[in-house]
């Protein structure tokens, strides 16, 4: 039988995604005052791997990780993903921006192994948290680079992305 252990505190990741600079903008500050400190920012990525979000948010899209100094418990995901849900509704409401959902929230955490995803939609590779919240390893990291899964969102796949998660990667690992 193994010990039981504590899990090893985990780097949280948020990507925002939006058309919208003063989303991008607003989610930065909305998450730091929660999360404390960044502990690093990508720049804004173009979102062009798929329309799937077009009809509620509109075109030309843009991607944007945070990262945050203060480290996390790995358990509290489920928790995170659902004020983040409660962000998104927020700024809809708020925004004067004429889409139902102007700014997408998706939090999830890097450790030295994975990038993991939290999601409110169910499949066979994601693993319930609690609160109607699931998680999915999103990408492994192995040979020194990063590996996507059958099941890796595209846009997860592009190097710049993995850049960044790497750069991430290695500054936490110090």
């Amino acid at each position: 039988m193994g010990d039981i252990r504590e899990p090893k505190s985990v780097l949280l990741l948020i990507a925002v995604c939006s058309r919208y600079d003063d989303a991008l903008a607003w989610a930065e500050q909305r998450a730091a005052q929660q999360f404390g400190a960044l502990f690093a920012k990508s720049e804004p990525f173009a979102f062009v791997e798929t329309d799937y979000y077009q009809s509620t948010m509109g075109a030309n899209l843009k991607k944007q990780f945070l990262t945050f100094a203060p480290l996390i418990d790995p358990g509290e995901l489920a928790e995170v993903k659902c004020l983040t849900n409660q962000w998104e509704c927020e700024y809809a409401e708020s925004s004067k921006h004429d889409e139902p959902r102007p700014l997408n929230l998706d939090p999830g955490y890097l450790t030295q192994a994975k990038l993991v995803l939290a999601s409110t939609k169910d499949h066979a590779h994601r693993i319930y948290l609690g609160a109607g919240i699931y998680a999915e390893v999103t990408l492994q990291f192995r040979g020194g680079g990063w590996q996507a899964c059958d099941w890796t969102y595209p846009d997860y796949r592009r190097d710049d992305y993995q850049a960044f998660f790497t750069a991430c990667r290695d500054i936490f690992q110090q």
